[in-house]
């Protein structure tokens, strides 16, 4: 069989990375194509597009890049139609997978979508489309299966999270703080101790969101000399990224470059969420990572203000959180501060709660464990690997 994936960002490329495991190990010798990242290469795609060439968020952003954009939807068609794929996953990206899906199967391609769009959140008319296009739908969230039952009469497919297995599986997550200290050391040249007491900073996966996100953080920094700061870097933004927003920012505020101790670390977000006392995290799923590892933390979300303003007026006015383990749990477990809340104020009051107020944390960690039960167990990615062959297998059968 042959399989074209798309994912266009950090989070589908995580969670299309273990399809392709899956499907590899349901399926020795299938073929599989994508536009993607480096892991779903390394799963054993063969990877024709990256998507840090391709991923732009916020309606703005889009306006401004938008001959890129046409011109990556022409590109993304023809090498479908050169690949001519048993199957077309696409794995959420819905800007750009929505168009994907309608010219797939006006093409005659058997189309599945992997983590449905949150048209719940806003666009909710995108379920026409999902309808009309899609001939299965695979969803991670439980509470999905009603609405997309109830709302658009569509049958989805729920096998567990995908976040579970990537967080069992990563290398590091078990190797204990006195290895963590030793192998964040070697990769930052500084020198830890299990005694140290480490703070997460997670300022986005793309580069707008990390440009307004990353110089507030560093004001956290500053204020709490006592703890040792770490940056969990996403995958596509390279480290001079960073540190031109760093040299900004002490130019900006006029001191030293050294006088701000922030080491850039890739490939150890796990790691550093688990040993970290707390962790102020940029939104995304990587909220919901740190709910499933049990890092105290809080969601702190700045973009432009066009940006903003604009999804205030046609997202936020129907959802009561951003956060993905706030809305499993319809609670706030833990605290969202969004655009003008944002302030270094206000997260270093919420950064000392979290370090000081225990009953305030343990409640956070109940409700953390609520989150994962409701998840349910890991071998999610092998499951809905399975269950695509089942459907591609009945679909081919139907002809």
């Amino acid at each position: 069989m042959k399989y074209f994936i798309i994912a266009g960002e950090a989070s589908g490329d995580l969670h299309g990375s273990n399809l392709i495991k899956g499907l590899k190990k349901e399926q020795p010798g299938c073929q599989i194509r994508c536009w993607g990242g480096d892991l779903m290469k390394e799963a054993g795609g063969e990877l024709v597009s990256h998507y840090k060439d391709t991923a732009v968020m916020g309606f703005f952003e889009v306006a401004m890049k938008l001959g890129k954009i046409l011109g990556n939807f022409r590109k993304c068609r023809k090498d479908i139609l050169d690949f001519n794929p048993d199957a077309v996953i696409l794995i959420d990206y819905p800007g750009f997978n929505f168009r994907m899906a309608k010219f797939a199967k006006k093409k005659g391609f058997k189309v599945f979508y992997y983590i449905a769009p949150k048209i719940w959140a806003w666009k909710e008319s995108r379920g026409k489309r999902l309808r009309k296009y899609v001939d299965k739908l695979f969803i991670i969230f439980p509470f999905e299966i009603d609405y997309f039952k109830n709302r658009w009469n569509i049958e989805a497919i729920y096998k567990g999270n995908p976040l579970l297995d990537s967080i069992e599986d990563h290398p590091d997550i078990n190797e204990g703080k006195e290895k963590f200290c030793s192998n964040v050391g070697s990769v930052t040249q500084r020198t830890y101790s299990p005694q140290d007491k480490f703070i997460a900073l997670l300022a986005g996966s793309r580069r707008t969101e990390i440009s307004y996100q990353l110089p507030v953080m560093l004001d956290i920094v500053r204020m709490f000399p006592q703890f040792r700061f770490i940056l969990a870097a996403a995958p596509s933004i390279p480290e001079d990224y960073y540190r031109s927003i760093i040299a900004r920012y002490c130019s900006r505020n006029r001191i030293e470059a050294d006088e701000i101790d922030l080491p850039i670390v890739y490939g150890q977000t796990y790691p550093i969420m688990k040993y970290s006392e707390a962790a102020i995290v940029n939104s995304g799923t990587a909220s919901l990572e740190a709910a499933l590892i049990g890092v105290p933390q809080m969601v702190s979300y700045i973009g432009s203000e066009i940006s903003y303003r604009i999804a205030k007026v046609l997202i936020m006015k129907s959802l009561k959180y951003i956060s993905l383990a706030n809305l499993i749990l319809d609670k706030l477990i833990f605290k969202e501060f969004i655009q003008h809340e944002a302030s270094r104020e206000n997260l270093a009051a919420e950064l000392h709660r979290l370090l000081e107020d225990k009953p305030y944390v343990e409640t956070m960690k109940n409700d953390y464990a609520q989150v994962r039960r409701l998840l349910g167990g890991g071998g999610a990615s092998r499951a809905v690997a399975k269950a695509m062959i089942e459907e591609l297998s009945k679909l081919q059968n139907d002809r």
